[in-house]
């Protein structure tokens, strides 16, 4: 069992880099926005400050490294690369699903990357629905000891589980064990999907639960459905699995739908965001980070050197953004009245 699970790890990874993994007929939901360029900004392009925070840490960029791996040989290379470029520009580090750390002692050290990002905040990683087959609040307890992770977040993933070889599937009364979990843990617990989004109504529930976060993880790059397409035996599956290539609720429209349903909510933005554009647009839009995974995946893998130059390219187009609208720092990007509705 705990073999499959290594190798579903490193087919993860290998399946995330191809064409096909992305979502078919549908867009992130940016593309219906765009900021009215400010001519006149008063403002020194120097001066443009990233800095933000993420409950107690102080940050030097708005952006955070989104869930992606961990359990695989290849993970603990790319795990490396991200968690020691994000310690150096200051983004937050999310790590991959780390439920393998209880099921399995092999390359559990590719989760424990603290000693690369001393500084950073950390996230350690479950699927929500794990609660149902045998995860204990004891076992999360034991996650956040070995990965000294300053966060927890628990991945809402239903379609995936549907496609996946032996998927989990039953997601009922999870909401009570949830509460139940922000409770016992001593971190900040909060909530994301896989791309497939987060609307208002349920991030209602999540935080009258008590959730601290929700990265809404909509619509618009990989699809987790179609990943799990590709690794299908099962032709009846795969052929159903078609039909949801453009299955979720574009990125925007959740950080919409969920800044009306719960205004003081912490949101994090994630899915399809490609650009430092891509992610002025979502912090306009309500969301406090954003999160980049697939774009800087292959990066990863090469070497710490190309994972810096990416997040620097990120960051630039980011201030130039800013810039371009005359937004002095983050809190004045939140304000703006510069971005529309097109």
């Amino acid at each position: 069992m705990t073999d499959s699970i290594h190798k579903r790890k490193s087919e993860h990874i290998e399946l995330s880099l191809k064409e096909e993994a992305l979502g078919k007929g549908i867009t992130n939901g940016f593309d219906k926005y765009r900021f009215i360029h400010n001519a006149l900004p008063e403002l020194d392009f120097e001066e443009i400050d990233l800095a933000t925070s993420f409950f107690d840490h102080s940050l030097k960029t708005p952006f955070l490294i989104s869930s992606m791996t961990g359990g695989a040989e290849l993970a603990e290379t790319i795990n490396r690369h991200l968690a020691t470029a994000a310690e150096e520009r200051g983004w937050i580090f999310a790590l991959g699903s780390t439920r393998v750390m209880v099921e399995s002692e092999k390359y559990r050290s590719s989760f424990q990357i603290k000693r690369y990002a001393p500084s950073i905040p950390v996230i350690a990683n479950i699927g929500a629905v794990q609660l149902n087959y045998g995860m204990t609040i004891d076992h999360c307890l034991q996650i956040l000891e070995w990965t000294e992770a300053d966060a927890f977040v628990l991945h809402l993933n239903t379609i995936q589980e549907i496609i996946q070889p032996g998927g989990d599937t039953n997601f009922s009364c999870l909401l009570p064990k949830i509460e139940e979990l922000v409770h016992r843990l001593s971190v900040p617990v909060g909530v994301k999907e896989v791309g497939f989004g987060i609307d208002g109504s349920v991030a209602k529930k999540l935080t009258e639960a008590g959730i601290a976060f929700i990265d809404v993880a909509g619509a618009g790059g990989t699809s987790w459905s179609q990943i799990e397409k590709l690794r299908s035996n099962e032709k009846i599956k795969k052929q159903a699995a078609e039909a949801f290539a453009g299955w979720g609720n574009p990125t925007a429209e959740c950080l919409v739908d969920v800044g009306q349903a719960v205004p003081n909510q912490k949101k994090l933005a994630s899915g399809g965001i490609r650009t430092g554009v891509d992610a002025a647009k979502a912090i306009a839009l309500g969301a406090s980070h954003a999160g980049f995974a697939r774009g800087v995946l292959k990066d990863a893998i090469t070497s710490i050197d190309a994972v810096l130059e990416w997040m620097e390219i990120r960051e630039l187009e980011l201030q130039m953004a800013m810039f371009g609208i005359g937004a002095r720092n983050i809190q004045a990007l939140k304000a703006t009245n510069r971005l529309k509705n097109i």
